[in-house]
């Protein structure tokens, strides 16, 4: 399940909540901002103590996709589309089938505004179903013509983001032989988790799902209880799971000299930032971090270059990030103070042109 947080402030263009007539379900579609172009943010599907937790989610995610795809330099605004699950409920083939089918009737109600992909919970081959009642999605599998499966691309930025923070903690970038705490072992988690251990990091893994000790078993990591990775010596805590983990308790007790990971929202509130700051630990911001799958799928959709070109430019996102640690030092703020002034900047020169039009 995910953090019960309070409903973030309403800055959204439109939101649409319904109940999706195949499949019962509550989905709700968040539409940000379309400032820069068409929004573009995955459906997410996942466990709620009540729908109006999914609400809340989709708010947040879709703010922090606006942050995303402008700090990135994408022509795309930012949206997200949440479906939620009961408590103990598990779809069997069928019912998930109806669910995406009505994911796909409300995408569409977006007339092109909102272009929805894979996220958290659901699949390439969901999205395939979605593309059954909207053209407003991308990330289809490759065997239909589609971009595939975007969690190696976010996996290769977080890469080079963690290689970025690690070098300005520790002076290095190298991998072998640092501490390095991954929470949530999902697709790319699990992905950061093989590539750092074949270089030779120190490795602490733990997932909510207990199956995933098998993999921390063929990677030689060790494995904590899900809620104690925290307290555990490392040089970089990666948040990989569901956001609203470093709330103050947390970040309190945190043992890591940095931040970095591919986890939305890790922040249970932005003042989380001046708090890990004030504790001397570095905190990488996640929409800049985990931004390599936006950008692979926008640019793919937009045929806007080769794979080999489009991936080179998600491998940029480390150099990204070491002009903003720069930028933050400079001026004495956090990063997640330069990564905003990034993203607004795009925004604002956006409105100007609205306004002077």
């Amino acid at each position: 399940m995910t953090h019960t947080l309070p409903l973030p402030d309403l800055t959204h263009e439109r939101v649409e909540v319904t109940t999706g007539p195949r499949s019962g379900l509550v989905i709700t579609v968040a539409l940000h901002s379309s400032a820069l172009g068409s929004a573009l943010g995955g459906a997410r599907l996942w466990t709620y103590p009540h729908w109006s937790d999914a609400v809340g989610d989709a708010l947040r995610l879709s703010a922090a996709m606006t942050l995303k795809n402008a700090a990135a330099g994408l022509d795309a605004g930012g949206g997200k589309s949440v479906i939620a699950l009961p408590p103990g409920t598990t779809l069997d083939a069928d019912r998930r089938r109806a669910a995406f089918l009505d994911l796909g009737d409300a995408v569409e109600r977006f007339g092109g505004l909102y272009r929805t992909a894979e996220d958290v919970g659901s699949t390439t081959d969901d999205m395939l179903t979605v593309s059954e009642r909207t053209s407003h999605v991308v990330g289809l599998p490759d065997s239909a013509g589609g971009s595939g499966e975007p969690a190696g691309p976010t996996s290769l930025g977080v890469y080079e983001s963690l290689r970025a923070t690690l070098e300005r903690v520790t002076g290095s970038p190298e991998v072998a032989g640092r501490r390095i705490t991954i929470a949530g072992l999902g697709q790319v988690g699990s992905r950061l988790a093989v590539r750092l251990a074949a270089e030779g990091a120190a490795l602490t893994v733990t997932d909510v799902n207990p199956a995933k000790r098998a993999l921390a078993a063929d990677l030689d990591a060790r494995w904590v209880e899900p809620g104690t990775e925290h307290l555990v010596e490392a040089d970089v805590f990666v948040p990989a799971g569901i956001g609203g983990i470093l709330d103050d308790e947390v970040i309190d007790a945190l043992a890591a000299r940095a931040v970095c990971g591919p986890a939305n929202n890790p922040l249970a509130d932005r003042s989380g930032a001046g708090r890990l700051a004030a504790r001397g630990i570095l905190y990488a911001p996640d929409f800049v971090v985990n931004a390599g799958g936006v950008i692979y799928l926008d640019l793919e959709a937009k045929r806007l270059g080769s794979r080999a070109e489009i991936m080179e430019r998600v491998a940029g996102i480390g150099d990204t990030l070491r002009g903003l640690f720069d930028a933050a030092a400079a001026q004495g703020i956090t990063p997640l103070d330069a990564a905003e002034q990034r993203a607004g900047d795009p925004l604002a020169a956006e409105r100007l042109a609205t306004t002077a039009a």
